[in-house]
């Protein structure tokens, strides 16, 4: 029984990690961005959630499932936790069944690529440009009828503004 769980475990620990996304921009990690939000760890720790600091500062990862905004669908858009920076319009997120919220792209110059050697794979990790706030990992293996890309998001990195609340 064991052995059941542990490879359904590494069954979608590999759907999920599949190769790393070749970027147009190639993980050129874009550091130019002279607004940019620097903050001490007191602060981040200060304004962030315990698990929203895990992820966002730590680099850490949301357990997978259908909580969060896995499921969510509605009109509006996600913004990172940390800044609030616009990230991802409702209408490129998708069901991916990963386990994770889903993205076929980003609003252009709101996310940072970033080559991502840890967990024994090479990936693409996506970071906010404006706080430099992980938000998860890009992979290659996205809708081909849009971008072929799968923007892999934690749920603690980002919230969701209603497209009737702007």
């Amino acid at each position: 029984m064991k052995s059941i769980f542990t490879l359904l475990f590494i069954s979608l620990l590999v759907s999920c990690t599949s190769n790393a996304q070749k970027s147009k921009k190639e993980n050129k990690d874009m550091t130019d961005n002279k607004d940019k939000i620097v903050k001490t760890d007191a602060e981040w720790k200060a304004e962030l959630t315990d698990q929203e600091y895990y992820v966002l500062r730590l680099k850490g990862t949301d357990r997978p499932g259908d909580t969060g905004y896995t499921k969510h669908f509605e009109k509006g858009t996600y913004v990172c936790r940390a800044c609030n920076a616009q990230l991802f319009k409702s209408g490129s997120k998708y069901e991916s069944h990963c386990g994770w919220p889903s993205f076929d792209d980003a609003i252009p110059g709101t996310v940072d690529f970033k080559k991502d050697n840890s967990a024994g794979m090479i990936r693409t990790e996506i970071t906010c440009t404006n706080c430099d706030g992980h938000l998860g990992h890009v992979f290659d293996d996205g809708p081909k009828e849009t971008t072929g890309q799968r923007y892999c998001v934690n749920t603690s990195s980002i919230k969701f503004v209603s497209a009737e609340k702007k």
